[in-house]
């Protein structure tokens, strides 16, 4: 399963870790997913995968 919002499609961002020395090397910053259950128009509920800033824009728009 991809790490991505099934909403927004948010997903994984790269960047890099640096040292005190300064030294690069690679990581990942992942997209904070949060596990809800929605109900479909024809009444049956599926669960999604939201980034929790989706969620939290869900919540503030109604």
């Amino acid at each position: 399963m991809a790490r991505k919002c099934a909403i927004t499609g948010k997903g994984p961002l790269v960047g890099n870790n640096v040292s005190h020395a300064n030294n690069r090397t690679k990581r990942r910053f992942l997209p904070n997913l949060r596990t809800i259950r929605i109900v479909l128009e024809d009444g049956t509920t599926r669960k999604i995968r939201v980034a929790a800033s989706t969620l939290r824009t869900m919540k503030k728009n109604g």
